[in-house]
């Protein structure tokens, strides 16, 4: 078995959720049968138990606060349209619906009260729009969860005070869904409390809820605001008013949870494709160096007896659960996923500002090389110097691979991140072309050997990228893109739709112009290079009909492509269908290029 197969099939688990009641009882997504699915584990006897079962697989779950159940959310073949499913947690009986007396829907947020049985469901459907329910632990048997909350806009369920009687909100009924609001409410939906840094402004300005402090009484919020132009974290305490602005020396993004007795908080920090840990106490304003190799902390938490267990890895080195206890957390048994080569990063003068690239090449190779720019998606995220497979597999097979962290990508300051907004696509490609120009300029890429690539909002770079810079790029290759914008968003889920229409200041029928010159589909007939498109069919997030119009104007002219439609959402956890895709892609590629 080759080395990047390797990376793929190896065991993985991600960081572990502990229920705050009953510490020792543990809920994770692990790979180790092939799919990822849900598994509770019981820290004092070391027991695992497989939680899910499904073919396309499972990875949104909850542990309740007590420990003694868990919640799952059933949806159909990864159309992230079902409802929440509950079990004991020590498999002593069989799913049931959570809430009943609530239809399917898209999730959005969960919160479940200390007790176990008092929950906040948020949802959103294309009919009706955003709503939050209640169900009260004195509920009569079979009495149906009460509605709070209702919106057309998006909003969701961001958090559940300590004793139960608060609830954040993290809703956009301003119309813009980049930068919400919050708003915290009684169980009974009465309003407490309204903040929202979107208001009398020119410059917009968004708010994240991190957590109520885990303390009964305690009324402080914990949020994220983007005042000093990024990410940052300020206790609000939602009973008085006050807010405590903490002001960390830090650069680049900064986000925080709450130590388990509520006197600190655990802070993580992004800047320019790494990050890192630190300890806040709230008392001293004392801040203080959690020690982790340099790289990526891709999640953590503080424990009870104040250890913090965090993800860590590095390009080159795969993904292990730590502890500042100095013990591996999680280690499953099985194969080890083999290393890969670290990653260099690159600055590139752009028209927006400097770029920041990471470029990973075979050991020892000279250029110029075979190269593929690897796009990522969101488009409101970033790569990092964290392990992947993907780039991984391609070193493997000789190529140099670029990463570009383009205009739209989160980790770079706020105004990085909001550039796009109206000339969505073409904003992210620029900076793209110009790192592409590096590229080839310094000796890295061979000119004629230049694959653009990448998946959901990648892939959508990818087929945009090939119409409007065709003679860039020697071969195209987009995984689950959005292709004809006009239809996607007619098709796709109701939260992105507010997300889009924030991106374009409009509907397609408002703005139509905007979404015509974004659309990858207007540039089609100017495509020159073979391309590789695969899909889900039952992607509520790229739709599969828009990928077909895109598909139907290539075979029109005869233009050399290939498609390939799987039985899945946005994207597939079965392990070994994402180890087919790879390899179709690598095989497209070999064939076309040579």
């Amino acid at each position: 078995m080759p080395d990047w197969e390797k990376r793929f099939r190896a065991p993985r688990v991600s960081l572990p959720d502990w229920a705050e009641d009953a510490p020792d009882r543990s809920l994770f997504v692990s790979n180790a049968t092939g799919t990822y699915e849900l598994y509770a584990w019981d820290r004092a006897t070391g027991e695992q138990r497989q939680v899910t079962d499904r073919p396309n697989g499972t990875t949104d779950g909850l542990l309740a606060p007590d420990g003694r159940s868990i919640w799952w959310f059933n949806d159909k073949d990864g159309d992230e349209f079902g409802v929440w499913m509950r079990q004991p947690f020590d498999g002593s009986g069989k799913d049931e619906p959570a809430v009943p007396g609530l239809e399917p829907s898209y999730p959005a947020g969960l919160a479940i009260g200390r007790d176990g049985r008092t929950v906040v469901v948020g949802r959103s459907t294309d009919e009706v729009g955003s709503t939050i329910h209640v169900l009260r632990a004195d509920a009569a048997p079979g009495e149906a969860p009460a509605e709070i909350y209702r919106h057309r806009e998006s909003a969701g369920v961001g958090d559940l005070s300590h004793d139960g009687t608060l609830i954040a909100i993290e809703h956009t009924e301003h119309g813009d869904a980049m930068h919400p609001a919050l708003r915290v409410v009684r169980a009974d939906g009465s309003a407490v409390a309204e903040l929202d840094d979107s208001e009398g402004g020119t410059v917009e300005l968004g708010l994240e809820v991190l957590g109520f402090a885990p303390v009964d009484g305690d009324t402080r919020l914990l949020v994220g605001h983007q005042r000093r132009g990024r990410w940052e974290p300020m206790v609000w305490d939602v009973a008085t008013g006050e807010q405590t602005d903490l002001a960390l020396d830090l650069p680049g993004d900064v986000s925080a949870e709450w130590y388990p007795d509520g006197s600190a908080l655990l802070v993580a920090h992004g800047f320019e494709a790494r990050g890192d840990l630190w300890r806040y106490d709230l008392g001293s304003r004392e801040l203080t160096r959690v020690e982790t190799p340099r790289g990526s902390v891709s999640g953590a938490t503080a424990r009870p007896d104040g250890t913090v267990e965090y993800m860590w890895s590095s390009a080159a080195e795969p993904s292990v659960l730590r502890s500042t206890s100095g013990k591996v957390v999680l280690d499953p048994p099985g194969m080890k996923a083999p290393r890969s080569v670290p990653v260099e990063d690159v600055w590139v003068d752009g028209p927006g500002g400097r770029i920041h690239a990471l470029v990973q090449k075979p050991a020892g190779a000279d250029g110029p090389l075979p190269t593929i720019f690897e796009v990522h998606g969101g488009p409101t995220w970033h790569d990092s110097d964290s392990f992947a497979a993907g780039p991984a597999a391609w070193v493997d097979h000789g190529y140099a691979v670029v990463r570009v962290n383009y205009r739209g990508s989160t980790g770079y300051g706020r105004e990085w991140t909001d550039a796009l907004k109206h000339r969505v696509g073409l904003i992210e490609l620029e900076d793209i072309a110009a790192v592409r120009e590096w590229a080839v300029v310094s000796g890295l890429a061979d000119p004629d050997r230049l694959i653009l690539s990448g998946g959901s909002w990648g892939g959508y770079l990818t087929l945009l990228g090939l119409g409007t810079q065709p003679d860039a790029w020697a071969l195209g290759l987009a995984a689950v893109p959005v292709a004809d914008y006009v239809t996607a968003y007619h098709d796709e889920m109701e939260a992105l739709k507010a997300i889009d229409r924030t991106f374009f200041g409009g509907t397609p029928e408002e703005v139509p112009d905007r979404f015509t010159a974004s659309s990858p589909l207007t540039y089609v007939d100017a495509v020159k290079v073979p391309v590789y498109i695969s899909a889900g069919v039952n992607d509520p997030r790229c739709p599969i009909q828009q990928v077909e119009n895109y598909v139907d104007r290539l075979a029109a002219r005869e233009a050399v492509h290939e498609v390939y439609r799987y039985d899945a959402g946005h994207g597939s956890l079965v392990v070994d269908e994402r180890i087919k895709q790879v390899a179709l892609e690598l095989d497209f590629a070999e064939r076309h290029l040579g």
